[in-house]
C-alpha cells in the first residue's frame, strides 16, 4: 500500500496540515510547525502556502473507512 498524505486528525492545531506532513515524513511534528513559521518569517510566504495545501490536501480518513469527504466530524468532550 502506498503512502499518502492527508490532513491529520489527531495532529492538529489549525487544520492539520503540519501534523499530516510530519506523518507522512515520519518526523515531529513540532520541526514541520516550526519550518512554517521560520518560512512565514523569510521571503518566502509560507502562510498562503499553508492555506492553499489546508484546501487541497484531504482530510486523513476515519480508521475504518476508505475515503474522506473533507467534512470536519463533530467531536465529543472527552
Amino acid at each position: 500500500m502506498s503512502k499518502r498524505l492527508y490532513r491529520s486528525r489527531d495532529e492538529r492545531i489549525v487544520a492539520g496540515v503540519c501534523g499530516g506532513i510530519a506523518e507522512y515524513l515520519d518526523v515531529d511534528p513540532t520541526l514541520v510547525r516550526l519550518a512554517f513559521i521560520l518560512l512565514s518569517i523569510g521571503p518566502f510566504p509560507g502562510l498562503l502556502a499553508y492555506l492553499i495545501m489546508m484546501l487541497v490536501i484531504p482530510l486523513e480518513p476515519l480508521a475504518g473507512s476508505e475515503r474522506s469527504y473533507g467534512i470536519d466530524e463533530p467531536q465529543l468532550p472527552a
